[in-house]
């Protein structure tokens, strides 16, 4: 008599929920020079590495710590200018931006080895498709990008949709990020987080914000798939 194959549903491979920004895309910085350019305009000076630590947060929530740093309130017409002067500035610096060591390789041995992927990210789908078409994911892709959900990251609302549209509980999916916020928003989803050190993040935040695993870069993760739960040798 055969043996009995074990099914997918008894030992299913992790789904994986990536974060674009800084995680699969080398744009933080660029998102740093558009945020203060766009602040700038508006005659809001903050510094450089107080930008860097809310990238990764929702815009609202980027603007609203920005508001309580600088001591500035600005109404809805304001704020929503604010936005759009930082997408405006941010694709003039879109031609800088490259995708990170290892992310397509990454992507393209996930999907080889039949492991479902989707990317969450906080940008708008505007800002978002230059990186997404760099990368050459295309519509057979699940994306769910800041217009999608009415909060974005740190709530996980975009990881909730990113497994749903995957049809994977969230239990069984990996969520990796390069901030805090997506570590925080994983741990809400109560998934599995993986951090990467390519936003500029240290080991210690990533870990103190709920990261199993810390890893360099995509490349670096892309090496250790199978600490990660991957199947990556076919069983004999």
């Amino acid at each position: 008599m055969p043996k009995r194959k074990k099914s997918r549903d008894q030992h299913p491979q992790p789904a994986f929920l990536f974060d674009l920004d800084g995680t699969l895309i080398d744009s933080v910085y660029q998102h740093i020079l558009a945020w203060r350019e766009a602040l700038r305009a508006l005659d809001i000076e903050l510094s450089n590495w107080f930008i860097h630590r809310r990238i990764g947060m929702s815009d609202s929530l980027m603007l609203n710590a920005c508001m309580r740093e600088s001591g500035r309130r600005l109404d809805k017409k304001q704020m929503e200018k604010l936005q759009a002067m930082h997408t405006k500035a941010y694709m003039r610096h879109v031609g800088e931006v490259q995708a990170l060591p290892g992310a397509k390789a990454l992507l393209k041995q996930l999907t080889t080895l039949g492991v479902p992927w989707a990317i969450g990210t906080t940008s708008l789908r505007e800002r978002a498709q230059k990186s997404l078409d760099m990368l050459g994911i295309g519509e057979e892709v699940p994306v769910i990008t800041g217009d999608d959900v009415e909060q974005a990251k740190p709530e996980p609302d975009l990881f909730f949709a990113a497994a749903k549209k995957l049809k994977m509980d969230l239990e069984h999916c990996v969520v990796v990020g390069d901030s805090v916020w997506d570590l925080l928003a994983a741990q809400r989803a109560h998934a599995l987080g993986i951090g990467l050190l390519a936003g500029g993040y240290g080991e210690d935040e990533l870990v103190r914000a709920g990261a199993y695993r810390v890893y360099r870069d995509p490349e670096d993760l892309l090496e250790h798939l199978d600490e990660i739960g991957v199947k990556v040798e076919e069983e004999h």
